[in-house]
């Protein structure tokens, strides 16, 4: 019986595989999509955009886990149920509370990998993701290193730059800053390129062109230079600092600090206690979920027209597990108090999967059949 638990065991951890990668190369294609949309139209280059796509990959591959483990228990029961082999060791007196200790074993692995994401992996890459995205909303280069536009990074400039080499300087320049109200300033340079230092962001353009319109005496005033430093750094307002959000604050903080995690992120007692548990209550959901999917197959026992209805059964006790979970949300993040109703998804879901196994359990009873003679009841 060891081997054949490895056998199921290594089926699940395989099919776990198979669906896991689908679902989360789905999921990873819909948000790269979003992604690439709004980095690259914002000049960012393409490492910022795998960057970004690769911090946002550990929330996706929590999110899909769950459903990876529900889909491989199904389909590995439904599988062995079909060939017969459920019906062959069973006959050898192995219940269904027996053969489902690889598919426990499967959940309880599934669960470790969760709360490894859950309490470590997903917090720290939210908050990566966040700070990356800090810096680059104030990014200068980002957002004026576009070849052919012109671009309004403050209000009253405009900059335009035709084309930029590899060795990245501008070429054919133009600023116009207009933020004072009674002059106007045009800058055209042939060349040009972008300096950093301790002082901030300088613009360098060489042989170029300044012109200074006096708006009250409406005089224009030309100088040519060979070189000329224009400070950019206030062409783009530095970012606020934001609160830290609860989602990538550490789990022990959630619970020790929690009073002053909710001060700070300005949430609600309830909604700080609420995030805590639910890096616990995800990983026991997987768990839940592999176990829901083989009970509701063991029930059906071998059929030659297949389990399609204890399919069917085995989504809609997971629907309800998740509306149950929903149903919880918001007394929770009302009353602090109430924080253990977080659990009561994977409570009810371990309440199905006992009764479908008791059912499963029972032994076959076959209807009498009349002996002939013998009224048949109406």
């Amino acid at each position: 019986m060891q081997r054949f638990d490895r056998y199921v065991l290594s089926q699940l951890m395989v099919l776990f595989g198979f669906f896991a990668l689908v679902l989360v190369a789905v999921y990873w294609v819909n948000r790269a999509i979003i992604l690439f949309d709004r980095l690259i139209a914002d000049g960012h280059s393409a490492g910022v955009f795998l960057e970004f796509t690769a911090l946002s990959l550990p929330s996706v591959i929590g999110l899909v886990l769950p459903m990876a483990t529900f889909a491989a228990s199904v389909y590995v029961t439904n599988r062995m149920s079909n060939e017969s082999e459920l019906t062959v060791i069973q006959s050898t007196g192995m219940s269904p509370w027996r053969l489902g200790r690889p598919v426990l074993v499967f959940g309880l692995i599934v669960a470790v990998m969760m709360s490894i994401l859950t309490h470590l992996l997903i917090p720290k890459s939210q908050e990566q993701l966040r700070l990356r995205e800090q810096q680059i909303s104030g990014s200068i280069s980002a957002r004026l290193l576009r070849e052919g536009v012109f671009l309004h990074p403050d209000k009253g400039v405009t900059f335009f730059v035709r084309d930029i080499n590899e060795a990245g300087e501008l070429r054919d320049v133009f600023l116009s800053d207009r933020r004072q109200a009674d002059r106007t300033i045009t800058y055209t340079a042939d060349r040009a390129f972008l300096l950093n230092d301790d002082g901030g962001t300088k613009l360098v353009m060489l042989a170029g062109l300044a012109q200074t319109l006096n708006v009250a005496q409406n005089r224009l005033s030309t100088t040519n230079f060979n070189d000329l430093t224009y400070d950019i750094s206030g062409l783009i307002a530095p970012g606020k600092q934001k609160r830290r959000k609860i989602e990538y604050i550490p789990t022990t903080e959630l619970l020790t600090r929690s009073a002053a995690v909710a001060e700070e992120a300005d949430e609600t007692l309830g909604e700080v206690l609420e995030e805590a548990h639910l890096r616990f209550q995800g990983p026991l959901l997987a768990a839940i979920a592999a176990l829901i999917g083989y009970a509701t197959l063991m029930t059906g026992g071998f059929s030659r027209f297949g389990v399609t209805r204890q399919i069917i059964l085995a989504i809609f006790l997971l629907v309800l597990v998740k509306l149950v979970e929903s149903a919880v949300t918001d007394p929770v993040r009302s009353n602090a108090a109430l924080w253990p109703l977080v659990y009561l998804p994977s409570l009810v879901g371990l309440v199905f999967v006992l009764g479908l196994l008791r059912l499963a359990s029972r032994p076959f009873r076959p209807r009498p059949v009349p002996a002939s003679g013998d009224e048949v009841p109406a």
